[in-house]
């Protein structure tokens, strides 16, 4: 069975144990983080999503919320867990999936834990097209079995986008609204060079797509099968 991976987001302890060690004692893989700033950095490269998160903002001195929301940006559905200081209420808006007051045991954190990953957690979300394997969790692609290529958890967005409607026109404002949630169109260079970045993960030749076409004016075509007889209007 895969190991199951813990973002731990924790302030430095002085004189306090770190929640690491009972982490791992109860045999899962944790990734130990100080800053939100890193941790964010973390959560956009390229691999897999931890299965759930562990945000101890209560030992950081802040309340975690602005942090807390753009981790939900990019984690989706996936478990947080966030602290907060023992009298205080706990702040909704962070949006995290549970709240724990400080101070807590470990054998408490760990029973929310497990109450939030159980063993089915650990099925990989996959949407195929074609010869296409889009793995959600992994955020990876792969073609004809092949070579598995990571992406950076927009990539995997904007690519679920389009394997989710084959053969179907999506609209750049429809890219817009679902992957980067807004209706603003004044400048769509970000969404150029993320359609360049999709083609050089799908695309025998990239310069010359036969899966995802460009419908000059209006958005794209995701084919399954390469298309040969297919023209880009990307030109």
């Amino acid at each position: 069975m895969e190991q199951q991976n813990i973002l731990l987001l924790e302030g430095e302890r002085v004189g306090e144990a770190s929640l690491v060690g009972p982490l791992r004692k109860a045999g899962y893989q944790v990734t130990l983080i100080h800053t939100s700033g890193a941790a964010l950095d973390y959560l956009q490269q390229e691999g897999p999503l931890p299965h759930l998160v562990v945000f101890d903002a209560a030992s950081m001195r802040t309340s975690g919320v602005r942090s807390c929301r753009q981790m939900r940006r990019l984690l989706a559905d996936h478990p947080i867990i966030l602290t907060y200081p023992a009298g205080a209420e706990p702040n909704t808006h962070a949006q995290a999936t549970l709240y724990l007051a400080r101070p807590f045991t470990a054998r408490k954190l760990l029973n929310r834990i497990r109450t939030l990953l159980p063993p089915d957690e650990l099925k990989e979300e996959i949407v195929r097209a074609g010869d296409l394997a889009l793995f959600l969790n992994r955020r990876s692609v792969v073609l004809n079995g092949k070579d598995e290529v990571h992406l950076t958890p927009r990539l995997v967005r904007l690519l679920e986008e389009f394997v989710r409607h084959p053969n179907q026109l999506v609209t750049r404002e429809q890219i817009m609204h679902n992957v980067w949630q807004t209706t603003y169109l004044g400048d769509t260079r970000t969404l150029d060079v993320h359609i360049r970045w999709i083609r050089e993960a799908i695309e025998p030749e990239p310069g010359r797509p036969v899966r995802l076409i460009t419908v000059r004016g209006r958005g794209y075509i995701f084919y399954p099968q390469p298309h040969r007889n297919q023209v880009d209007q990307s030109g």
